[in-house]
């Protein structure tokens, strides 16, 4: 299996930011840490292995950029303002220095967005704020509503940031056509925000798959079992 290590520095972030990548061909995977997790850490935990058959068939690429929470949503050091401001920095740089140059690796000029835990909310929010990027998301135990990083601040980055908010004002037939995952289980923390997503999307008559599965934590194991079920989704031919 190849894995390639990449690190530039980010315009868009004013700083370095590190990638592995996983694969030597196809359909690309953007997959997201969760919550304040490195570059490595889907592969340290399994997760790529999981996804290895695929990867070694030459059938998809995952790209695993850093995460910046620390600097974001879990800086409880900086006014709230700022911490939206550096996560829509971060949105930028996942977008024009990463999606834009991979997206062309497909027929279809789009990419699969994928993430455990908060990394499932980094991986809807992107998809959901650029549909016509985005082929596939697939969110395992994702969280998606960010109201309590903020302290009780609101402002436009906030509301278009908040999954739960803005999907009532989207319009974009690329959101239709989107092949959408929310993967759960009825012992996940995160259970109750999935269904309430879900709602949402089903209030939009946006087609989903809500996938809960029994008896499981949320954790590592589940989101193995479920990624490389998920990418098989893909039509790659």
């Amino acid at each position: 299996m190849k894995e390639e290590y990449f690190k530039w520095y980010s315009p868009h972030l004013s700083r370095d930011i590190e990638m592995l990548v996983f694969g030597h061909a196809g359909y690309p995977i953007i997959l997201f840490p969760t919550s304040m997790g490195s570059f490595h850490e889907n592969k340290d935990m399994g997760l790529i292995d999981s996804a290895k058959w695929f990867i070694e068939q030459g059938l998809i690429q995952i790209f695993c950029p850093d995460s910046i929470d620390k600097d974001s949503f879990y800086n409880k050091n900086i006014h709230p303002k700022h911490r939206i401001e550096n996560h829509v920095k971060y949105d930028k740089m996942i977008c024009h220095e990463i999606v834009e140059k991979v997206k062309n690796n497909t027929a279809s000029g789009k990419v699969a967005m994928a993430g455990c835990s908060f990394g499932g909310y980094h991986a809807a929010n992107f998809a959901f704020r650029h549909p016509g990027y985005v082929s596939h998301l697939f969110s395992m135990s994702g969280a998606f509503n960010i109201k309590s990083f903020m302290d009780g601040f609101h402002n436009d980055d906030v509301f278009y940031n908040s999954p739960e908010d803005y999907l009532f004002g989207l319009n974009d037939k690329e959101l239709w056509n989107m092949d959408i995952v929310l993967g759960t289980s009825n012992w996940d923390i995160c259970f109750d925000a999935n269904l309430k997503l879900s709602k949402v999307l089903s209030e939009r008559n946006i087609h989903h798959w809500l996938d809960i599965r029994q008896d499981k934590n949320h954790d590592w194991p589940i989101w193995k079992e479920m990624f490389p079920h998920y990418i098989s989704r893909i039509k790659f031919f």
